[in-house]
């Protein structure tokens, strides 16, 4: 090709097998009064053979848009020679190429805003079409998680860690730790807080993310579980899905059944009988109707953990009725 070629033009990336690929020998196959273009990369051309191959004539002309030093220096000894055209590496700044990158834009917008489909986003990651599919339930899953551990986890934390097991490693889950940053960081960054910065402000904030994977998942097929320490106290959840529908399966170790929406009231009590009808009573006083409730206690008389999801948030005389029972000892409430 060198041999035949009246016009040789450049385009490829700049690589460790891509330096100099024009070089002296290669210069010496081509025919003379070749015209030699490169808007590629600088780098792609030997500089000091092309001013060798200028200067004697062989190479009857070059235009250059990229240079191995950019901008080139001031004694660049190109620019000594009649022959060669300079433009200050403005390749892509041509009518029809800005027209592309204005069509292009447009349509990455119009992919998040309609499919949420991203791809070629500067600060997160590409999400194809066939990957939203799969992660798409749990971004949305992801992000309650993490709102729901922020409102039990201590006020003040050192490290999250992520842990994701089942089918969901198939694909991307860096997207499913934002959205789980989102959640958990909302109360610290207020509505700033977006999967675009929440990986910054986590970091801005002293917070440690650490994200794995485990293949091992027990006796569930998919399992995202989130942990938080801090302040010498760690608290946990983790969540999958029982057919399409998203619950809340651990708390800090205890398994349990529970909505991720909604107003959820979490007690710890003594395993003792009629608790579960006191706390009906009080709830029923207050005008706070129960929706679902999942219970799970350590050992037969020892302590329980009791999850409700209510129709309607507890007031504080409600929290305050329900702590005068002795036997229950504390009792949270997650907004979700």
């Amino acid at each position: 090709m060198l041999s035949r070629a009246d016009f040789l033009t450049l385009h490829i990336p700049l690589t460790t097998e891509t330096a100099h690929l024009i070089n002296s020998e290669r210069m010496a196959k081509m025919k003379k009064g070749v015209r030699i273009v490169n808007c590629a990369r600088g780098g792609l051309i030997d500089e000091a053979a092309l001013f060798e191959g200028l200067k004697s004539g062989h190479i009857a002309a070059a235009a250059l848009d990229v240079y191995e030093t950019e901008p080139p220096p001031a004694d660049f000894p190109l620019r000594a020679l009649p022959n060669i055209v300079f433009t200050p590496h403005l390749g892509a700044s041509t009518a029809e190429a800005q027209e592309s990158v204005g069509v292009e834009i447009t349509e990455a917008i119009r992919s998040v805003l309609l499919h949420g489909v991203i791809r070629n986003a500067v600060n997160v990651p590409n999400i194809d079409a066939k990957t939203l599919e799969v992660i798409g339930p749990y971004l949305d899953f992801g992000e309650k998680l993490g709102r729901f551990l922020r409102q039990v986890a201590p006020k003040r934390c050192e490290t999250l860690a992520i842990n994701y097991s089942g089918k969901v490693n198939d694909v991307e889950t860096s997207p499913i730790s934002r959205y789980v940053l989102r959640g958990f960081l909302e109360e610290a960054g207020g509505q700033e807080v977006n999967p675009v910065n929440a990986t910054s402000l986590a970091q801005i904030l002293g917070l440690k993310t650490i994200e794995s994977k485990e293949s091992a998942i027990g006796e569930f097929t998919d399992l995202v579980e989130l942990e938080a320490s801090g302040q010498g106290e760690t608290v946990s959840v983790a969540g999958t899905f029982i057919g399409s529908s998203p619950r809340i399966v651990r708390i800090n170790g205890r398994h349990v059944e529970a909505r991720p929406k909604g107003v959820l009231l979490l007690l710890e009590n003594n395993d003792v009988p009629g608790i579960v009808g006191q706390i009906g009573t009080v709830l029923g006083t207050h005008g706070v109707n129960i929706a679902n409730m999942s219970l799970s206690r350590d050992h037969r008389g020892g302590e329980v953990l009791t999850v409700l999801n209510l129709d309607s948030a507890p007031d504080e005389s409600m929290l305050s009725a329900i702590l005068g029972n002795t036997n229950i000892k504390t009792a949270r409430v997650v907004r979700l």
